[in-house]
């Protein structure tokens, strides 16, 4: 089996650099928890420094990026492993994301929506991609972009609900 060409150090630095928000945020998103995002943030990186592929412009590097991060947390999300264990987030000691109360319970919500919902919501406000993009991304129509955001953000709102507007 022949050696994958590996990336200058100098360009990889530049490129996790870049990327590095995009693609752990989005891994945590996925996956819903810091251990399985920093594996796939590493598996992400990796196939990318051995992929010797030439891009035609950053949007599609990013593009890239973005649809090997979904691709990776897939395959964390669905092994038969992670079927048999039970999450961090699930335990009552879980560790904290954010400073702010209010952020972890904005998080924690999104974490509770389907995943459909969940990756739309992400890469528009996270990432602040268009609906466009994310449509590319997902590899799913724009219409289907706007509607998931639609009801994600429906979702979103009935579950802090009770958290900041009945107080």
């Amino acid at each position: 089996m022949e050696a994958l060409p590996l990336r200058a150090g100098g360009e990889m630095d530049s490129i996790i650099d870049r990327y590095q928000n995009t693609v752990y945020g989005l891994a945590l998103a996925r996956t819903g928890n810091r251990a399985d995002a920093d594996d796939v943030f590493q598996e992400v990186f990796l196939a990318y420094c051995q992929c010797g592929k030439t891009f035609r412009d950053e949007e599609h590097r990013k593009a890239w990026l973005l649809r090997t991060t979904i691709n990776q947390s897939r395959r964390v999300t669905s092994s038969t492993y992670r079927q048999r264990t039970i999450p961090l987030s699930e335990r009552e000691d879980a560790p904290v994301l954010f400073r702010e109360p209010e952020e972890n319970r904005v998080w924690e919500a999104l974490q509770e929506l389907a995943e459909d919902y969940r990756l739309p919501i992400y890469l528009f406000y996270f990432q602040e991609l268009s609906t466009q993009e994310i449509a590319k991304t997902l590899a799913i129509r724009p219409g289907a972009v706007r509607m998931r955001l639609t009801r994600g953000r429906e979702q979103l709102r009935e579950r802090l609900k009770g958290a900041y507007f009945d107080e």
